[in-house]
């Protein structure tokens, strides 16, 4: 998932990218296997999240609390708006350098540690959602002060007991669909995705493979996963959001949109009557 939403790089020096969403949708859906590339935060506002969770169970994050789902996560989803509104939460996604930065010295016997849970109380993350927006939206401050405030955040989960590991960037399934993400609409194909990662097709392939993923597919699921974030988190026509993730006109993306996700792209936006 956007991961456009779904994404941040960079750190301290240059200022640490981090990209903060609205996310809004108006159909309850259940999405199946989307990948993460980066830490994603969600702050839910209306209505509920559920989650499945391979190591924690099944999650479910109502209005005010705060869901923390770590980078390179599959996960099954389900958003489900309210009586007569649409469901909402505010979308962080975080870089690895800031990640590394405050949890890297926790042991690695807690590198897998699920989909994380802080409620609206008594945990209050709401609290921590404002400093993140009081730091983003003051151009006055100066570049050090900002890295380091963005910080702030981080180093309160860590007290609240989260832990976020940080994605090792060689893994194929990483590095790839981050480079179709710099250009979805770019007409990808493996043999010029292995020379920018300086591999032959052939480990390409089998490095693929044994990550479960044959690369067609994978190019499809990050377009879909970018176009659903798109359609969540912007108000840009479906006919620019289909072209925009590569997909030759918009029929084909609802097309292909349906197959993966069960519903047509405007349920995102339009609840049906």
């Amino acid at each position: 998932m956007d991961q456009r939403v779904t994404e941040a790089p960079a750190a301290t020096a240059a200022l640490p990218e981090v990209r903060l969403l609205p996310i809004t949708q108006a159909t309850a859906v259940t999405f199946t296997d989307l990948y993460l590339r980066l830490a994603l935060l969600v702050f839910v506002q209306t209505g509920t999240k559920r989650v499945v969770c391979p190591r924690n169970g099944e999650l479910i994050g109502a209005a005010g609390d705060l869901m923390i789902f770590p980078p390179g996560s599959f996960v099954t989803l389900e958003n489900r708006p309210v009586l007569n509104d649409s469901y909402r939460a505010t979308g962080l996604c975080l870089s690895h350098d800031l990640i590394d930065a405050v949890f890297a010295g926790c042991g690695a016997e807690r590198r897998a540690p699920g989909i994380q849970l802080l409620r609206a109380k008594p945990d209050r993350p709401a609290e921590m959602l404002d400093l993140i927006r009081e730091t983003l939206s003051n151009p006055a401050l100066p570049p050090e002060i900002r890295s380091h405030r963005l910080l702030e955040p981080l180093i309160w989960l860590r007290g609240h007991g989260v832990h976020l590991p940080r994605l090792e960037q060689d893994a194929p399934l990483n590095r790839v669909r981050g480079l179709i993400e710099t250009d979805p609409a770019h007409p990808w194909r493996i043999g010029e995705v292995a020379a920018h990662l300086a591999m032959s097709e052939a480990t390409l392939r089998r490095r693929l493979t044994e990550a479960g993923q044959g690369f067609a597919r994978l190019l499809l699921n990050t377009r879909l996963e970018l176009g659903l974030s798109l359609l969540q988190t912007t108000e840009r026509p479906i006919s620019d959001v289909a072209l925009d993730c590569g997909f030759k006109t918009p029929s084909h993306f609802s097309d292909a949109f349906r197959h993966r996700f069960g519903i047509r792209p405007r349920a995102i936006r339009t609840a049906a009557v």
